[in-house]
């Protein structure tokens, strides 16, 4: 979030224009959230879906609570170079008029309620590894303390005035480390911790609807454009780069899946369409606003050759993070995180600074490495003492009873789909593939 540039050049007036794009930028990221429930709902077996969705929904109200009551007082308020203060909580003097330390020209709470939105969809993030095996009550118990220790301190370091991390020139515009490093590595090893799901008869884990996922990708593409460019905090020229720049590389990284796909298997599928503009995305989002247009195109590219590896490798192994956060969110956002470090110009961005492809030297890259390298130690040690935690307290995995019955009926008491009329999409069927959907034959009753 670059609130040095914001701060630095613009004038002590509140601005309507400013004020107006922030709160639509806003409002575009708490979209992102309902997109990445429909995204990660398709992606899982119908008996699962309202689950896997209620985890993306759920962060939009506890979360909240979390970041008004305490969160963005930690992350942003006055303290020291690891934490900061109370001085804020419960949003206490935030207010209408502006903080000039992060953004001079529009109201505090607004800037307040953006980063918000940042701290929800992190939480809503990590879900898709634990899907169809962890208990709600605990993914809620989860959430909340993650983003005490974990979120909060991060944003600190990372964008908080006087932040360590930010005091040593680590360049993260709108959460490339902050966002997505921290959620993907938290993805694996609560992956790790609660073991694969365990699959009965012949049931397999495909997705259950993929037009569904695509809706989501659509919507989460729209909702990043507030991600990013908001994260200008004005309606600038700065705005208008990083808009470009997460448009051209959610291009580059769809195009290049497309490509990759059809060179190994002679075909393109639909999810790995999604999923490649997804790692597009991820990826420019910590240089959208410190690279240029061309910088963009190999940013996007790089990060869905890197996410598409990670997925190959990952497939090999034992670790069932179910929907690939880590291989998606986690390795696309070191990349580019990485790669801001090599494309950073201060000709798009005076406040960033030049890396080593226009004339930087290789210290940038190695501080960009230092903020990843914490925040992977960071997230991963205190995720792993987080569910170990909960674990000892209570049930954290459900039991194989729920599993096989599915979550949406175990732990909500509902169904995304009546089991007579859709089969496996219902939980009741074996593995049918994509999209496939039962249709009961009419029988005529025999006339007497």
């Amino acid at each position: 979030m670059m609130m040095t540039q914001a701060a630095a050049t613009a004038p002590a007036a509140l601005s309507a224009g400013d004020t107006a794009w922030v709160l639509i930028a806003t409002a575009l990221v708490m979209l992102m959230v309902p997109g990445l429930a429909l995204f990660y709902g398709g992606l899982v077996r119908g008996k699962n879906t309202l689950n896997s969705m209620m985890m993306s929904l759920a962060p939009l109200g506890i979360i909240t609570v979390q970041w008004v009551v305490l969160g963005y007082s930690l992350s942003f308020s006055p303290g020291n170079s690891v934490l900061g203060g109370l001085s804020w909580w419960g949003f206490g003097s935030v207010g209408g008029a502006a903080n000039a330390t992060y953004a001079a020209t529009i109201p505090h709470i607004a800037f307040a309620l953006f980063q918000c939105m940042f701290a929800v969809i992190t939480v809503s993030l990590i879900s898709g590894a634990v899907i169809e095996r962890m208990r709600f009550s605990a993914y809620l118990l989860f959430g909340l303390a993650w983003t005490t220790l974990v979120y909060d301190p991060l944003a600190h370091w990372v964008w908080g005035d006087g932040g360590w991390l930010r005091t040593l020139g680590a360049l993260d515009f709108a959460g490339g480390t902050v966002v997505h490093v921290s959620a993907g590595t938290a993805a694996l090893v609560a992956a790790i911790v609660l073991g694969k799901r365990r699959v009965t008869g012949r049931a397999a884990l495909v997705p259950h609807s993929v037009p569904l996922t695509l809706l989501g990708a659509g919507l989460l593409w729209f909702g990043w454009f507030g991600f990013n460019a908001g994260s200008a905090l004005t309606a600038s020229d700065l705005a208008s780069m990083a808009f470009a720049t997460t448009h051209t590389a959610a291009a580059a990284g769809l195009t290049t899946w497309m490509l990759v796909d059809l060179m190994r298997t002679s075909k393109t599928t639909a999810v790995g369409a999604a999923t490649g503009a997804v790692t597009g995305l991820v990826a420019i989002t910590p240089a959208a606003g410190f690279v240029s247009i061309r910088a963009a195109l190999s940013i996007g590219a790089l990060g869905a050759l890197a996410s598409y590896a990670a997925m190959q490798f990952r497939a090999r192994t034992t670790v069932d993070d179910s929907l690939d956060v880590f291989a998606c969110h986690g390795v696309a956002g070191i990349v580019g995180a990485l790669l801001t470090g090599v494309f950073a110009s201060k000709a798009v961005n005076p406040a960033g600074a030049d890396g080593l492809m226009y004339g930087g030297s290789i210290h940038q890259v190695g501080v960009q490495a230092m903020a990843v390298l914490v925040t992977m130690a960071l997230s991963g040690s205190l995720t792993a003492g987080i569910l170990l935690a909960l674990r000892a307290l209570m049930g954290v995995r459900a039991s194989i009873a729920d599993e096989v019955v599915g979550m949406d009926t175990s732990e909500h008491g509902e169904e995304a789909y009546h089991a007579g009329d859709l089969g496996e999409m219902g939980g009741s069927a074996g593995a049918l593939g994509h999209g496939v959907v039962l249709v009961r034959p009419h029988v005529p009753k025999k006339v007497a």
